[in-house]
């Protein structure tokens, strides 16, 4: 990648880390981290593991895409920093595709070309959400099965299952059919964005269609490739309750582990629906407090969560922006 891009990405992801520290509390941050002692070290180092499931994710599809008898190589490792720099910048950003996906799309370029490239990261950010719909579906059943439903709970499982089938079906026609053009096409009938995006079709139409058939042949071609991408994905939004296991278990050391699944669930749709909020500022400190009420759990524990949660955030961007200064420096070396 270009020196003046990595830069750029660096400059940005620099002025939201600023953003993010600023709207802190640091009494508060001092009290929460003091309060949990060590386990909030062990939320921090969880998502390094955490991180693993998301690289190994991206690394099949991209390994699904390459012609046969060819000596492509992609370092996991090297992958890996690409990962954790793309999500540092995802957190800041509004619908969490503006930063990360360019920034992967431009650093993978130079090693398969753009086309794969592009159609690997939008087959990334496509399994990224299509395996959040299939945990908030899984999460309903489990409310179902563990939690007692009134009328009004009811109502709101069903609109929230319906949804989750909507979003499913949506993306199932994308991986059968294509997703870029089709994207396109719909930003093109958006009121000043359509000035941009009706010309880019047309002078990008055969660079879209490639991409589209490639992003139809993982799920045509490569059954399991695309079963195990989806399940490593899904396995990771498992595994990341812990971070509220973790969390929960300084204040309630008999915290059930499926209350955790639950307010994961519920506090990431809750901020997924507020997408177009910058930082996702409130969002999923609300959804934090809300889940946690619904659960029978106090307003401090829900606070206390969301403040570790964030802090944890801004701890990883800090990581990823570091990683993309190193990689910088590796380029020039």
């Amino acid at each position: 990648m270009k020196n003046k891009y990595q830069n750029g990405f660096l400059i940005f992801g620099l002025v939201v880390l600023v953003l993010m520290v600023l709207q802190l509390d640091f009494n508060e941050v001092w009290e929460g981290v003091r309060h949990a002692g060590y386990w909030f070290f062990g939320v921090v180092i969880l998502w390094a593991f955490l991180y693993i499931f998301n690289t190994f994710t991206w690394w099949i599809i991209i390994r699904s895409g390459r012609e046969k008898g060819s000596d492509e190589h992609i370092n996991f490792l090297w992958l890996y920093k690409i990962t954790v720099s793309g999500f540092a910048l995802n957190y800041a950003t509004p619908g969490g595709l503006m930063g990360g996906e360019p920034y992967r799309i431009m650093s993978l370029s130079p090693k398969i070309g753009t086309e794969r490239a592009s159609s690997s990261v939008i087959l990334f950010a496509m399994t990224h959400i299509f395996s959040h719909f299939w945990f908030w579906l899984v999460s309903i059943i489990l409310f179902i099965i563990f939690k007692p439903i009134d009328v009004g709970m009811g109502i709101l499982l069903s609109c929230a299952g319906a949804f989750c089938l909507l979003g499913l079906w949506f993306f199932i026609v994308g991986y059968r059919k294509g997703l870029a053009l089709r994207a396109m096409r719909l930003l093109g009938k958006i009121p000043f964005v359509k000035k941009w995006a009706v010309p880019f079709i047309e002078n990008h139409r055969e660079q879209l269609d490639k991409i589209d058939s490639q992003i139809a042949s993982l799920h045509s071609q490569s059954p399991r490739t695309f079963v195990t991408a989806v399940l490593s994905e899904l396995s990771c939004r498992i595994c990341s309750a812990m971070e509220i296991w973790f969390c929960l278990r300084v204040l309630n050391p008999e915290v059930n582990y499926i209350d955790c699944i639950l307010i994961l669930a519920f506090t990431s749709l809750f901020a997924n629906l507020l997408f177009f909020i910058p930082l996702q500022l409130g969002g999923r400190e609300g959804g934090f407090l809300m889940s946690a009420r619904g659960l029978k759990m106090t307003a401090s524990e829900g606070v206390f969560v969301a403040l570790l949660v964030r802090l944890r955030e801004i701890i990883w961007t800090a990581i990823g922006l570091l990683l993309i200064k190193i990689e910088k420096k590796r380029e020039q070396d």
